[in-house]
């Protein structure tokens, strides 16, 4: 029934002032709407994101976002780190740690968090 749908990411946040700038300054995504002074709307890629007011932000512990970068995840990774993106490290069964990648054979993650908490993520598949 919705298999063929695009669907849209929403991500709850306290200040969006604050938001604006790590979407826009440090992941590089490109606003494409805004609903008055509540919502902010990102493309990335094909899809969209919703950056939103909410007094809820932040508390979501799990992860909101995922972006599969393919072979480019240690490029991006150390480009965010750069922007001074710190990364989160777990404790997961399975994975090695190879700086701020979580390893679980050939796949690679690296966690990391907005100005309100929400998880986001890189994998290279």
């Amino acid at each position: 029934m919705l298999g063929n749908i695009d669907a849209v990411a929403n991500l709850a946040v306290k200040d969006l002032a604050a938001a604006r700038r790590f979407y826009e300054d440090t992941l590089g995504l490109a606003q494409v709407d805004a609903e008055g002074d509540e919502v902010i709307v990102y493309r990335s890629g094909n899809t969209r994101i919703n950056v939103y007011r909410s007094d809820f932000a932040g508390t979501n512990k799990a992860t909101a976002v995922t972006w599969s970068v393919g072979a480019e995840i240690d490029r991006l990774v150390a480009a965010l780190k750069a922007k001074g993106v710190p990364f989160e490290h777990y404790d997961m069964p399975g994975a090695q740690r190879e700086g701020d990648l979580h390893v679980f054979g050939k796949i690679k993650v690296a966690w990391f968090k907005d100005p309100d908490g929400n998880i986001l993520n890189l994998i290279n598949a």
